[in-house]
Protein backbone atom coordinates (compact mmCIF):
# COMPACT_ATOMS: atom_id res chain seq x y z
CA UNK A 1 0.00 0.00 0.00
CA UNK A 2 2.77 2.39 0.91
CA UNK A 3 4.64 1.56 -2.30
CA UNK A 4 1.59 2.16 -4.54
CA UNK A 5 0.97 5.49 -2.80
CA UNK A 6 4.58 6.61 -3.45
CA UNK A 7 4.37 5.47 -7.09
CA UNK A 8 1.12 7.41 -7.48
CA UNK A 9 2.64 10.59 -6.04
CA UNK A 10 5.77 10.23 -8.21
CA UNK A 11 3.61 9.60 -11.29
CA UNK A 12 1.50 12.66 -10.51
CA UNK A 13 4.63 14.77 -10.07
CA UNK A 14 6.05 13.54 -13.38
CA UNK A 15 2.81 14.33 -15.21
CA UNK A 16 2.62 17.77 -13.58
CA UNK A 17 6.25 18.48 -14.38
CA UNK A 18 5.81 17.29 -17.98
CA UNK A 19 2.71 19.43 -18.53
CA UNK A 20 4.38 22.42 -16.89
CA UNK A 21 7.45 21.98 -19.05
CA UNK A 22 5.38 21.75 -22.25
CA UNK A 23 3.25 24.74 -21.30
CA UNK A 24 6.30 26.76 -20.30
CA UNK A 25 8.21 25.99 -23.48
CA UNK A 26 5.13 26.79 -25.57
CA UNK A 27 4.66 30.09 -23.76
CA UNK A 28 8.32 30.97 -24.32
CA UNK A 29 8.07 30.20 -28.03
CA UNK A 30 4.94 32.31 -28.39
CA UNK A 31 6.42 35.28 -26.53
CA UNK A 32 9.69 34.99 -28.45
CA UNK A 33 7.86 35.09 -31.74
CA UNK A 34 5.55 37.86 -30.62
CA UNK A 35 8.13 40.08 -28.99
CA UNK A 36 11.09 39.13 -31.12
CA UNK A 37 13.61 40.18 -28.47
CA UNK A 38 15.51 36.88 -28.45
CA UNK A 39 15.63 36.35 -32.20
CA UNK A 40 18.44 37.99 -34.14
CA UNK A 41 16.77 39.73 -37.05
CA UNK A 42 18.15 39.87 -40.54
CA UNK A 43 18.72 43.36 -41.93
CA UNK A 44 15.42 44.79 -43.08
CA UNK A 45 15.10 44.97 -46.83
CA UNK A 46 12.61 47.53 -48.00
CA UNK A 47 11.19 47.84 -51.43
CA UNK A 48 12.16 50.98 -53.28
CA UNK A 49 9.59 53.72 -53.56
CA UNK A 50 7.14 53.13 -56.39
CA UNK A 51 8.50 54.46 -59.64
CA UNK A 52 6.61 57.55 -60.68
CA UNK A 53 7.85 59.80 -63.40
CA UNK A 54 8.98 63.10 -61.96
CA UNK A 55 7.21 64.74 -64.91
CA UNK A 56 3.84 63.25 -63.93
CA UNK A 57 1.33 65.94 -63.09
CA UNK A 58 0.41 66.09 -59.43
CA UNK A 59 -3.15 66.06 -58.19
CA UNK A 60 -4.25 68.62 -55.62
CA UNK A 61 -5.15 67.19 -52.20
CA UNK A 62 -8.82 68.03 -52.85
CA UNK A 63 -8.86 65.70 -55.88
CA UNK A 64 -6.69 62.90 -54.49
CA UNK A 65 -9.69 60.66 -53.78
CA UNK A 66 -10.21 60.15 -57.50
CA UNK A 67 -6.70 58.69 -57.73
CA UNK A 68 -7.16 55.95 -55.08
CA UNK A 69 -5.75 52.66 -56.31
CA UNK A 70 -3.20 54.31 -58.57
CA UNK A 71 0.43 55.23 -58.15
CA UNK A 72 0.71 58.96 -58.54
CA UNK A 73 1.54 62.32 -57.09
CA UNK A 74 -0.42 64.55 -54.72
CA UNK A 75 0.53 68.14 -53.96
CA UNK A 76 -0.41 70.57 -51.23
CA UNK A 77 0.80 72.85 -48.46
CA UNK A 78 1.87 71.12 -45.25
CA UNK A 79 0.13 73.00 -42.44
CA UNK A 80 1.29 70.85 -39.55
CA UNK A 81 3.60 67.96 -38.70
CA UNK A 82 2.25 65.66 -36.00
CA UNK A 83 4.02 62.71 -34.38
CA UNK A 84 1.80 60.27 -32.48
CA UNK A 85 2.69 58.49 -29.26
CA UNK A 86 3.52 55.42 -31.35
CA UNK A 87 6.10 57.49 -33.27
CA UNK A 88 4.19 57.70 -36.56
CA UNK A 89 4.48 61.11 -38.22
CA UNK A 90 1.58 62.64 -40.12
CA UNK A 91 1.79 65.48 -42.61
CA UNK A 92 -1.43 67.48 -42.23
CA UNK A 93 -2.67 69.48 -45.21
CA UNK A 94 -5.84 70.89 -43.60
CA UNK A 95 -6.57 72.84 -40.41
CA UNK A 96 -8.71 69.93 -39.19
CA UNK A 97 -7.12 66.65 -40.27
CA UNK A 98 -10.35 64.74 -39.56
CA UNK A 99 -12.15 66.40 -42.46
CA UNK A 100 -9.20 66.52 -44.83
CA UNK A 101 -9.57 64.56 -48.09
CA UNK A 102 -5.89 63.51 -48.06
CA UNK A 103 -3.36 62.36 -45.50
CA UNK A 104 0.17 61.06 -45.55
CA UNK A 105 2.08 59.14 -42.91
CA UNK A 106 5.66 58.14 -42.17
CA UNK A 107 5.68 55.12 -39.88
CA UNK A 108 8.03 55.06 -36.92
CA UNK A 109 10.07 52.25 -38.50
CA UNK A 110 10.94 54.52 -41.45
CA UNK A 111 11.40 57.80 -39.58
CA UNK A 112 15.19 57.41 -39.19
CA UNK A 113 15.55 57.69 -42.98
CA UNK A 114 14.32 61.28 -42.87
CA UNK A 115 15.95 64.45 -41.66
CA UNK A 116 14.13 67.26 -39.89
CA UNK A 117 10.51 66.71 -40.87
CA UNK A 118 9.48 69.91 -39.08
CA UNK A 119 11.18 71.85 -41.89
CA UNK A 120 8.32 70.79 -44.20
CA UNK A 121 5.76 72.81 -42.24
CA UNK A 122 4.41 75.65 -44.37
CA UNK A 123 5.95 74.30 -47.58
CA UNK A 124 4.20 73.27 -50.77
CA UNK A 125 5.22 69.67 -51.40
CA UNK A 126 4.64 66.87 -53.86
CA UNK A 127 4.26 63.37 -52.46
CA UNK A 128 4.62 60.40 -54.75
CA UNK A 129 3.54 56.83 -54.16
CA UNK A 130 0.62 54.47 -54.12
CA UNK A 131 -2.57 56.33 -53.27
CA UNK A 132 -4.67 54.18 -50.95
CA UNK A 133 -8.02 54.54 -49.25
CA UNK A 134 -7.72 54.90 -45.48
CA UNK A 135 -10.84 55.69 -43.44
CA UNK A 136 -12.65 57.08 -46.48
CA UNK A 137 -9.87 59.41 -47.57
CA UNK A 138 -6.85 59.23 -49.83
CA UNK A 139 -3.50 58.44 -48.25
CA UNK A 140 0.10 57.91 -49.29
CA UNK A 141 2.39 56.01 -46.96
CA UNK A 142 5.83 57.57 -47.22
CA UNK A 143 8.63 55.02 -46.89
CA UNK A 144 11.48 56.92 -48.54
CA UNK A 145 12.58 60.59 -48.53
CA UNK A 146 12.61 60.56 -52.33
CA UNK A 147 8.82 60.37 -52.25
CA UNK A 148 8.69 63.99 -50.99
CA UNK A 149 9.82 66.95 -53.06
CA UNK A 150 9.27 70.69 -53.18
CA UNK A 151 6.37 71.71 -55.36
CA UNK A 152 7.27 74.20 -58.11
Amino acid sequence: MKRSWILGVVGLLLVTFGLGFLAGSRRQRVSTVTVGADIPLAPRVTAPAPAVSSKAACTDIQDAGAQVGKTGCVSGRVLRIFTSRAGNTFLDFCQDYRGCPFTSVIFAADKDKFGNLESLQGMNVEIRGEIKNYRDRAEIIIHDPHQISNAP
